[in-house]
């Protein structure tokens, strides 16, 4: 077991962990996440717009009849997600260079503006705004980088101005990024202006075929797989997998709320992070909660059954490290098993019954420590049937974790018995 662990170590856990802190991975991870308030607020307008109730009460009646007004705040925030998100890029990734953040943020959102061309309406402009949301990331992404390494260049190559020490810092590097600000607006004119190329469309051409695989059943299955397994050697496995995924399960949350924004009968994505959070890491990764109702329950050994007691709020919550290392569920081979195939069999059942249309696919984010059959049923816009699969998911994984941990069970009874034999004797 020790040589295989060193094996994965060197070959597999290691690369992967310092892949997930490549500088600029890491900046687009952190940048996601920065705007995460902005994407679970707005989306919650959704709920408000489209409530899940009966269409002939009042409640239902009075959004109907202002929907536009209601759907104002999710289309200012979750709905041009990608402005926030390039400012999130452009800052962190600059933080890293030691550069100024604030002025990295700003070139980047600069630079995301200019890859979209105003329309002239009734002779006025007007910018649209489909490519600020969720279909505009990866673009986004390209180009709060881009920023940031032009500024990282000028920089390096002091092609900037420098102001005297006496100058107010805020205005020395105002004119410090004076140089860097005008090669990025000159660069993207050019690109979008001088050469018509439309971005969005490039990228949506080559990224494609990645779309269409991360919302199959093997591509939900991969991420769920590798999660599980870089946990069960004690690496954070959706910090891992998480970095490379979440730009894709951000555009299909997106995409979803879009189309319920406007009227659509067809959510088009199965798998947002949404689907993940509320359907398959039921208590946290590994879908420990059914683990820990069952030692709660079960278990007889002094030692899991003070744990089970410790874990089982954190566990309602989706808060599972306790258990995971206070198990532990990290190398240890009898835990690992059911840990990484309880997942794999719920993020299954899960899938085709949101393909064939029993649930409604998630298009909402709530906060991920609500408990699971009350984030799926805000998550799917108040499903009913979402939460009934949710408490399916967590009879599944009490029955494949039971019989794994009565054995577990019954190895610590023996080394609890060895334990007061040997304090005996001492």
């Amino acid at each position: 077991m020790n040589g295989f662990v060193s094996f994965l170590e060197k070959n597999l856990s290691g690369p992967m962990a310092r892949l997930s802190e490549q500088r600029h991975l890491r900046a687009i991870r952190d940048g996601v996440i920065s705007a995460l308030p902005f994407i679970i607020v707005g989306s919650f307008f959704l709920i408000l717009a489209f409530p899940p109730i009966p269409k002939e009460t009042f409640v239902a009646q009075w959004a109907n009849q202002h929907v536009n007004e209601i759907l104002i705040p999710y289309r200012l925030t979750m709905f041009i997600m990608s402005l926030y998100i390039a400012f999130g890029i452009g800052y962190n990734l600059s933080k890293s260079y030691d550069l100024d953040p604030l002025s990295g943020g700003q070139v980047a959102v600069a630079s995301l503006l200019l890859t979209i061309v105003p329309k002239v309406v009734e002779e006025e402009f007007v910018l649209p705004m489909t490519n600020l949301g969720g279909h505009g990331l990866f673009v986004t992404m390209l180009v709060s980088i881009l920023s940031v390494e032009v500024m990282r260049f000028c920089k390096e190559k002091n092609v900037t101005i420098k102001m005297p020490e006496q100058v107010p810092s805020s205005v020395s590097r105002s004119f410090e990024a004076l140089i860097p600000v005008a090669l990025v607006i000159a660069l993207m004119s050019v690109v979008t202006v001088v050469l018509n190329i439309d971005l969005h469309h490039v990228v949506d051409q080559v990224a494609s075929p990645l779309v269409k695989a991360g919302d199959s059943l093997f591509g939900v299955l991969i991420p769920v797989f590798l999660i599980t397994f870089f946990w069960s050697f004690g690496i954070h496995g959706v910090s891992v997998v998480g970095t490379v995924a979440r730009p894709v399960w951000e555009v299909y949350l997106a995409k979803n709320a879009e189309a319920v924004a406007d009227g659509s009968s067809q959510i088009p994505y199965i798998a947002p992070e949404t689907f993940y959070q509320w359907f398959i890491w039921i208590g946290g990764s590994g879908a420990t909660l059914g683990m820990v109702l069952a030692m709660f329950l079960f278990s007889k050994s002094k030692y899991l059954k003070t744990l089970s007691k410790t874990c089982i709020v954190p566990g309602v919550f989706n808060i599972n490290e306790p258990i995971v290392f206070g198990a532990p569920i990290v190398l240890n081979p009898l835990l690992i098993i059911p840990f990484v195939i309880t997942p794999l069999i719920t993020a299954t059942l899960s899938y085709i019954a949101t393909a064939v249309g029993l649930v409604t696919p998630t298009y909402i984010m709530p906060p991920w420590t609500l408990p699971a059959p009350i984030g799926a049923y805000l998550a799917t816009g108040g499903d009913w049937r979402a939460i009934v699969l949710v408490l399916i998911n967590i009879l599944i994984s009490f029955f494949i974790y039971l019989p794994f941990l009565k054995m577990y069970d019954r190895n610590m009874i023996e080394m609890e018995k060895e334990g007061e034999g040997d304090t005996e004797i001492a």
